[in-house]
């Protein structure tokens, strides 16, 4: 493992710095989203399965459904995912190791019964909210409320 690298300047470390864990626009959209619709959610949640255990952004504990709002840095999304110049060495391996623990993650919980959703931070949050309300009615036929 590479040590963690010195930041190329003091722009990078204040962008570095004001990236969230939690509560992301694209996350804080989407679960406007789902609450517009009725839906109701535990957010930031930690399941267990097994060994694993696994933080997810938006839970429908009861319907076990676990939605993940994946960055398109972090995640190595196909369409905007980019790889850092800077600190080569220290982001490729790291970012890799992003991708690698979510498929690690879904496998993990799929194999558990959960349903699981992978939604990209530039995806419209109506659709994923729209996408997100199918599978649960989808389900089961008790209310959703």
């Amino acid at each position: 493992m590479v040590a963690y690298p010195v930041p190329s300047s003091a722009a990078v470390t204040a962008v570095m710095r004001g990236n969230r864990k939690r509560d992301t626009r694209p996350e804080v959209a989407i679960r406007s989203a789902l609450h517009r619709r009725g839906l109701r959610f535990r957010k930031d949640v930690l399941l267990r399965v097994g060994d694993l255990r696994v933080r997810a952004d938006v839970v429908f504990p009861r319907r076990r459904l676990a939605l993940f709002v994946d960055g398109c840095f972090w995640h190595r999304c196909p369409e905007h995912g980019t790889s850092p110049r800077a600190n080569a060495a220290y982001w490729g391996p790291k970012l890799d190791r992003n991708v690698e623990r979510d498929r690690m993650q879904t496998a993990a919980l799929r194999a558990d019964g959960w349903t699981v959703v992978r939604a990209w931070e530039h995806e419209d949050p109506d659709e994923v909210a729209l996408a997100v309300e199918q599978l649960l009615r989808a389900t089961s036929s008790a209310p959703l409320t």
